[in-house]
């Protein structure tokens, strides 16, 4: 029994060294190129001056700002207007049925503290 056990192991064995073998290395394969560097230098400069075309953007170059409809002065006093605005934080859903009361819409919910 024990003979045939190390016979199998033996076999086995084998037939992994025999399926098992290293790859050759081939070395450094030579650059076949056409090209001298002179040939080569006009055209590194026009793809560096060309940008990433395989890049996520589509375009480099920045959006031209656009020209503003309104006054500055008037969107300021808009903001501030609605910033003290009675009420502005009030979010519909707090309320029962989703709907701002109209008796809330017009009231100042600041609180002051009571000495």
């Amino acid at each position: 029994m024990k003979t045939s056990n190390l016979l199998a192991a033996a076999a086995l064995s084998l037939l992994a060294a025999a399926g098992a073998h290293a790859e050759t290395y081939e070395g450094v394969q030579p650059l076949a190129s056409g090209y001298s560097r002179a040939e080569v230098a006009p055209q590194a400069v026009a793809a560096a001056r060309e940008g990433n075309v395989y890049s996520d953007a589509s375009s480099a170059t920045v959006a031209p700002v656009l020209a503003a409809s309104t006054d500055r002065a008037a969107v300021r006093n808009e903001a501030v207007a609605a910033a003290h605005a009675p009420g502005q934080n009030l979010r519909p859903e707090t309320f029962a049925g989703s709907v701002i009361p109209s008796q809330a819409k017009g009231l100042s919910f600041t609180r002051q503290a009571g000495l």
